[in-house]
C-alpha cells in the first residue's frame, strides 16, 4: 500500500511538472475512443448481416445518453466541490501569504532592531562560529559584519568577573575586554536558542556596556573602605584620647574625694566640691562622646537578659533624687501593677536612656517636679516609659531638632543650661536600636513629657516575686502634703490598692477632716514643717491607726523622735516600703530614727559598713604615679594592703615571687596600657603559670570602654573591669565579695 501511494505521488508530481504532455495525451485518448466508437458503429450498421433494428438502436442510444447525462451530472457535482475547495485553498493561501508577509516584515524589524541595539548581540553555532552580529558588536570589535560572520572572533579579556547560572539556564557574567575605546566592562547574558525547526540550537550572547556602573560601584566600594578605615581610626583615636584624658581625670576625681575626707575649712570644702563637680562633668562628657562614637560606628551591642523592672525604675529615681532635692524639686516613680516583675532586655541601655531623660527634666525644671511613670504600651509586650516634668517646655519648631546631634532647643538654653546636645540624639538611636520609639509632647512654659515605648517581653523564669499589696479595700487613707507630682502618684498607688484616698494640702484642712471617719493611716509630708507634722500626729492619735511622716534624706537630721508617729518613709518612696509600712502592726511608740538608720545600713555592702579584720593583699600594676597613689590610698582606707608596680614585667615578677614564698596575692588590679609588658600579656602569663595552682582574681584597670577591649581582657583570663575614673564605692563593692569568700574559705 505504501509503495502504491509513493508511485501515485510520483505520477502526480510528474503530471504537475508536465501538464502540456498530460493534456495532449488525454485529448488523443478521447479523440481515439470517440472516433473508434463512431466508426465501428457506422460500419457495423451498414453491413448486410448487421441486423439493424431502429427500435433497439433508439433504446441503446437512449440508454447511452442517460449514462452520459449521469456522468455529466456527476462530473458537474464534482467540479462544484472542486471549485469550493479551490476557493477555500485560495483564501487559505491568501492568509498564508499575508502571514508570510507579516513574518517577513517582523523578521526585518527584529533584525533591524537587533542590528541597531546599543547592546552587543552575537550568535554562534555549535563550533563557535559567528552566525549573526549586530552593529554594536561590529563597532566594538572594529570589524565589518562580513568579516565576522563565519569566524570565531572573541574579544581580548583583561579581567574575568564572577559568573552565575540562572534557573532558566542563562549564564550571567562580567568581563573586562579591550576595545577601540579602551578597556570596557561588558555584562553578558548567554543562552541557547533555536532559530529554525530541525536546526541545531545556537548560543545567543547579549552584552551590555556597564563600565560606568562598574567604575561607580568600585569607587563606592573604595570610598566605603576608606570610610570604614576612617571610622576605625576615629575609634582608635577616641579610645586613645579617652585613655589619656581619663588617666589624669582619675587622679583629679579620686584625689578630690580623698581630700573631702580630711579636715577642711568651709571655703576649702567649696573649692574641693567645685573640683569634683567639674571632674564628674568632664567624665560625663567623655562618656557621651564615646557612646556617640560607638553608635556612629554601629558597635553598640544590646544584651537580652532578665531584670527586675520596678527595682530599675526606683533605683533611677533614688540616684537622681539628690540632684532634684538640691533644686527643691519633687521626683517620684510609678510602675503599673499590671506589668510583669521581670522583663527581658538590655537594662543598662534602658537605664542610660531614662537617666538622660530624667536628668534633662531636672536640669530644665526650676519649680515643681519630675515623674517617671511606667505603664503597658499599646502593643503586646510593649512597655511605655513616661518622663514628665513641669519645666520650661519646648517650642513646636524645636521638637524634631533636639533629637539631632549637637542640637538644642535654642541658643539661650545652650548658654543658660550648657550641655553638648548629644544626650537626646544618643537616647533616640538607642531606643530605635532596641526596636522602640521615642515621642515628645510639650508646651512652652507648661513642661514636657517624653514617652519611650520599647518591646520588653516578660521573663519566662520570673524569679522576682511581687511584694504583697496591703489590704486597703474600704480603708481610708489621708495624705497630707503640698500639691506635687509625688503626691499625685502616691494617691494613685493607694487607690490601685483599694484605699479611699483623701488629699489635704495644709494642716487646718487635715485636722478638720480627721473626726469625720476612722482612718487606716495618715501620711504627712515633712515639707509642711516641724510644727505641722507634730500637731497633725498628735491630733491623729485618736483617729488613725498609722501615723507616718515622709521626709527626704537631707531633712533626716531635722527630725526628732516622736511618740505620736508610728513610722517613717524616705522620699522618693519605694512601693515595697510603702506597702510594708501600711501593712505593719501598729506600734505604741514610733521606732527611733537611729534604728531605721541601722536597718538601712544593713542593705549596704559589707565593705561600706566597716573594714574587715584582716585586709586583702592586692598587687597593683599602674604606671601612672598619681593613679597609683590614689589606688594605694583607697585600698588603705578600706583596710587592704597594696603593693605597687609600674609595669607589667615588674608585676609578673612580684606575683611569681609571692607565689614562690607561699604568700600569694588575693587580688591583682591590672592597668591595660603599661610599658615593657602590657596588662593583656601580663594576665596571659599569670594564667599560664597557675595552671595547676590557685587562681588569682584579676581586675582590669582601664580607661577604654570599647567592646573589643573588654573581649580582649576576658580572652586574656581577667575576671572583671574597673573603669577609670576609679570610684571608691565600686572598688569597695568589688573587694567585698573577695573578703567574704576568703572568710568563708577560712
Amino acid at each position: 500500500m505504501g509503495r502504491f501511494f509513493r508511485i501515485k505521488l510520483h505520477v502526480r508530481r510528474f503530471a504537475r511538472r508536465h501538464s502540456w504532455l498530460i493534456t495532449s495525451l488525454r485529448t488523443f485518448m478521447i479523440f481515439s475512443a470517440a472516433f473508434g466508437g463512431a466508426y465501428g458503429f457506422i460500419a457495423g450498421s451498414r453491413a448486410e448481416r448487421s441486423g439493424y433494428d431502429p427500435h433497439a438502436f433508439a433504446i441503446g442510444a437512449s440508454f447511452l445518453f442517460a449514462i452520459a447525462c449521469a456522468a455529466l451530472a456527476t462530473l458537474s457535482i464534482r467540479l462544484r466541490f472542486q471549485r469550493r475547495k479551490l476557493r477555500k485553498i485560495a483564501l487559505h493561501n491568501e492568509a498564508l501569504a499575508d502571514r508570510n508577509w507579516e513574518l517577513q516584515e517582523a523578521e526585518g524589524r527584529a533584525r533591524s532592531l537587533f542590528e541597531s541595539q546599543s547592546d552587543l548581540i552575537v550568535m554562534r553555532d555549535a563550533s563557535g562560529a559567528i552566525t549573526f552580529a549586530n552593529d554594536a558588536y561590529c563597532q566594538m570589535a572594529d570589524r565589518p559584519r562580513e568579516a565576522l560572520i563565519g569566524s570565531r572572533f572573541t574579544f581580548d579579556i583583561i579581567e574575568q568577573g564572577d559568573s552565575a547560572l540562572e534557573q532558566s539556564g542563562t549564564r550571567v557574567h562580567d568581563q573586562k575586554v579591550k576595545s577601540p575605546l579602551g578597556p570596557r566592562w561588558i555584562a553578558w547574558r548567554e543562552g541557547f536558542v533555536r532559530s529554525d525547526a530541525g536546526q541545531p540550537a545556537e548560543l545567543q550572547c547579549v552584552g551590555r556596556d556597564v563600565t560606568d556602573r562598574t567604575e561607580t560601584e568600585r569607587a563606592l566600594a573604595e570610598a566605603r573602605d576608606q570610610a570604614d578605615a576612617a571610622s576605625r581610626a576615629k575609634s582608635r583615636f577616641l579610645a586613645m584620647a579617652s585613655h589619656e584624658i581619663r588617666t589624669p581625670l582619675n587622679g583629679i576625681i579620686g584625689m578630690s574625694g580623698l581630700l573631702f575626707d580630711t579636715s577642711l575649712t568651709p571655703e576649702q570644702t567649696t573649692y574641693v566640691r567645685a573640683i569634683k563637680t567639674s571632674g564628674d562633668a568632664l567624665a560625663s562628657l567623655i562618656e557621651e562622646l564615646l557612646d556617640y562614637s560607638k553608635i556612629e560606628a554601629g558597635k553598640i551591642d544590646l544584651e537580652q537578659r532578665p531584670f527586675a523592672l520596678v527595682a530599675l525604675i526606683e533605683d533611677i529615681t533614688e540616684l537622681l533624687a539628690p540632684r532634684a532635692q538640691a533644686k527643691k524639686l519633687e521626683i517620684a516613680a510609678y510602675v503599673d501593677e499590671r506589668l510583669p516583675q521581670q522583663v527581658v532586655g538590655d537594662a543598662a541601655r534602658l537605664r542610660q536612656v531614662l537617666l538622660n531623660l530624667a536628668g534633662n527634666a531636672i536640669k530644665f525644671t526650676a519649680t515643681g517636679g519630675v515623674a517617671l511613670i511606667v505603664e503597658p504600651g499599646i502593643w503586646p509586650d510593649e512597655i511605655s516609659f513616661l518622663v514628665r516634668d513641669t519645666g520650661i517646655g519646648i517650642a513646636p519648631d524645636a521638637r524634631d531638632r533636639i533629637f539631632r546631634e549637637f542640637e538644642q532647643a535654642d541658643a539661650r538654653i545652650a548658654r543658660n543650661y550648657g550641655g553638648t546636645g548629644l544626650g537626646l540624639s544618643i537616647s533616640d538611636r538607642i531606643v530605635k536600636r532596641m526596636g522602640g520609639r521615642i515621642a515628645l509632647e510639650s508646651r512652652p512654659g507648661a513642661g514636657s513629657t517624653f514617652e519611650v515605648a520599647i518591646p520588653l517581653p516578660a521573663s519566662e523564669s520570673d524569679e522576682a516575686k511581687a511584694f504583697p499589696a496591703p489590704e486597703l479595700d474600704g480603708q481610708s487613707v489621708m495624705l497630707v502634703a503640698p500639691q506635687s507630682i509625688e503626691t499625685s502618684l502616691i494617691a494613685r498607688r493607694l487607690e490601685r490598692w483599694g484605699a479611699q484616698t483623701c488629699l489635704a494640702s495644709d494642716r487646718a484642712v487635715a485636722e478638720a477632716l480627721l473626726p469625720e471617719r476612722v482612718w487606716h493611716a495618715v501620711l504627712i509630708d515633712r515639707a509642711l514643717g516641724h510644727d505641722a507634722v507634730e500637731g497633725l500626729a498628735e491630733a491623729a492619735r485618736a483617729h488613725a491607726r498609722e501615723r507616718i511622716v515622709m521626709f527626704t534624706p537631707a531633712t533626716r537630721q531635722e527630725l526628732q523622735p516622736s511618740s505620736a508617729l508610728t513610722g517613717y518613709l524616705v522620699k522618693p518612696l519605694r512601693a515595697v516600703s510603702l506597702a510594708a509600712r501600711l501593712s505593719a502592726t501598729p506600734e505604741i511608740a514610733a521606732p527611733a530614727l537611729a534604728s531605721d538608720a541601722m536597718t538601712e545600713a544593713t542593705d549596704l555592702p559589707a565593705a561600706a559598713v566597716g573594714t574587715p579584720a584582716r585586709g586583702l593583699a592586692v598587687l597593683v600594676a599602674e604606671d601612672n604615679e598619681i593613679n597609683a597613689l590614689l589606688i594605694r590610698s583607697l585600698l588603705s582606707r578600706l583596710g587592704h594592703h597594696a603593693v605597687i608596680t609600674t609595669n607589667g614585667q615588674a608585676a609578673l615578677e612580684s606575683w611569681l615571687a609571692a607565689k614562690s614564698a607561699g604568700t600569694p596575692y588575693d587580688l591583682v588590679l591590672m592597668d591595660i596600657q603599661m610599658p615593657e609588658l602590657d596588662g593583656i600579656e601580663t594576665a596571659k602569663r599569670i594564667r599560664a603559670n597557675e595552671l595547676a595552682g590557685r587562681r588569682t582574681p584579676i581586675l582590669a584597670l582601664t580607661a577604654n570602654t570599647l567592646v573589643e577591649d573588654r573581649y580582649a581582657c576576658f580572652e586574656a583570663g581577667m575576671d572583671g573591669f574597673l573603669i577609670k575614673p576609679l570610684d571608691r564605692d565600686k572598688l569597695a563593692e568589688a573587694l567585698s565579695g573577695l573578703v567574704a569568700a576568703r572568710h568563708i574559705a577560712a
